[in-house]
């Protein structure tokens, strides 16, 4: 397993009073929190899957190579397999000993001055060292023979025994994501079935007597729930299965029995709304009594998404992780915490989203205030080969289009910000946007 061991002693985080906020209202760092929620993250155990079905999936187990690939030499061209000596001089006249197509062989011995013509694929002939594209050749003027126009060296056009695979090689790690081409060559090698750890099935859970869904018109007092809907598809993103628990109103019985029914069919749940100060205790009261009394509640240092809850509920110790209501705080919060420790129960060696060091180009000013900030930003690639960064639009905790146009979360430490020119540290949300290539030196998560 690529995932490290936790450290001895994580940090703790402050448990809470019984009102359910944190003594003194105490700040709790961004990096607090996270060391606390990805200590007890391990992988879910592996399963052996068919190919077709790991994709997105992490190796459980290194994968060997049973066999060299390609299994024999065979050619890269269509053309005309001979000895290089013949074409020293070109042009050269040389016999034509038949035809070998991919999937046939030619077993007799090529001898110098003849070549035998042969298709991309076709095992290589005896005696012969080299493959002259067809391209490069013209008929005899007898017919019965072909005229090399080039100079070949040996084993021009030919694919070597194991050029690609030698046999008994480590050809994945574990801990390797599994992607297409990995996928092309477990199959390359004939393996049909893989050990992976599989991804996560995650349930995510709305809660408040004001949301409803739908294109119907707005009771007073009413909003639509836009939470759910966007992290059921971050949780998508993240290479997890997201299961829509819908919502639930504040009742502590169809609260409880919303979590209890997720917690049995999913490896972690995600719920929006009901972690922050003032919100009603329905939430926290029955996630209290699920967790035994060991559910953790934070307010961290950042902003947005301040208010954050997570621990474990029921007899499988099933992760939750709790999100705060407001739209942008939710996906914030989700990427901070609920991301990495999905992804680690997932078997990925790299939780986070890449961070980058960016340049400003404009002023991402602020007021100090204990609090680390992310700044809703475009980034996108300069000619000068760095990252550029400039704000996204509105940073209110409830402007979501904003931050459906973002790519990048710009993080600024406690104090003044940064002057328009300076060097910000961002995490990209998005790298095939806007021509960004990660650089080389992007870096795991700092603060």
């Amino acid at each position: 397993m690529s995932t490290p061991d936790p450290p001895a002693s994580p940090p703790q985080v402050p448990s809470p009073s019984p009102t359910g906020t944190l003594p003194g209202e105490r700040l709790v760092p961004v990096g607090e929190v996270r060391a606390a929620v990805l200590a007890s993250r391990r992988a879910l155990p592996p399963r052996l899957v068919p190919i077709q079905d790991a994709l997105g999936c992490v190796l459980a187990r290194r994968v060997v190579a049973g066999e060299d690939v390609p299994p024999f030499a065979n050619s890269g061209v269509d053309g005309y397999a001979l000895h290089s000596g013949d074409t020293a001089r070109p042009p050269a006249a040389l016999a034509v000993d038949g035809t070998v197509l991919a999937g046939s062989t030619h077993d007799r011995r090529v001898e110098p001055g003849h070549a035998v013509r042969i298709m991309t694929g076709a095992p290589l002939p005896p005696g012969c060292d080299a493959v002259c594209m067809v391209e490069r050749t013209r008929s005899a003027p007898d017919g019965a023979g072909v005229v090399i126009e080039t100079s070949l060296r040996p084993g021009e056009n030919v694919r070597h025994a194991g050029e690609d695979v030698r046999s008994g090689a480590e050809v994945f790690p574990a801990g390797t994501p599994v992607s297409p081409g990995v996928i092309g060559v477990l199959a390359g090698l004939g393996l049909l079935e893989v050990e992976v750890h599989p991804r996560p099935v995650v349930g995510v859970l709305s809660t408040g007597d004001e949301l409803v869904e739908g294109p119907a018109a707005l009771s007073p007092g009413k909003i639509r729930d836009a939470n759910r809907y966007a992290v059921l598809a971050l949780v998508a993103e993240s290479g997890c299965v997201p299961v829509d628990l819908g919502i639930v109103g504040d009742d502590e019985d169809r609260v409880a029995a919303a979590l209890e029914d997720g917690a049995s069919r999913c490896d972690a749940l995600v719920t929006s709304g009901g972690v922050s100060v003032g919100d009603r205790d329905v939430v926290r009261a029955v996630l209290g009594e699920l967790s035994g009394g060991t559910m953790r509640w934070v307010q961290v240092a950042v902003r947005p998404g301040k208010p954050f809850a997570f621990g474990e509920i029921g007899p499988g110790r099933t992760p939750v992780f709790g999100l705060p209501g407001n739209p942008v705080s939710a996906m914030v919060s989700f990427e901070l915490f609920a991301r990495p420790a999905l992804r680690l129960l997932a078997g990925h060696p790299l939780a986070d989203r890449p961070f980058v060091r960016a340049v400003a180009d404009e002023g991402f000013l602020r007021r100090a205030d204990g609090k680390l900030h992310l700044v809703r930003a475009r980034a996108r690639g300069g000619k000068d080969g760095l990252v550029h960064v400039r704000s996204a639009g509105g940073q209110g905790s409830h402007q979501l289009h904003a931050m459906a146009s973002a790519n990048a979360l710009v993080l600024l430490p406690d104090g003044p910000g940064a002057a328009a020119g300076a060097s910000v540290d961002a995490m990209l949300l998005d790298d095939r946007a806007a021509g960004l290539e990660v650089p080389a030196e992007a870096f795991a998560w700092a603060p």
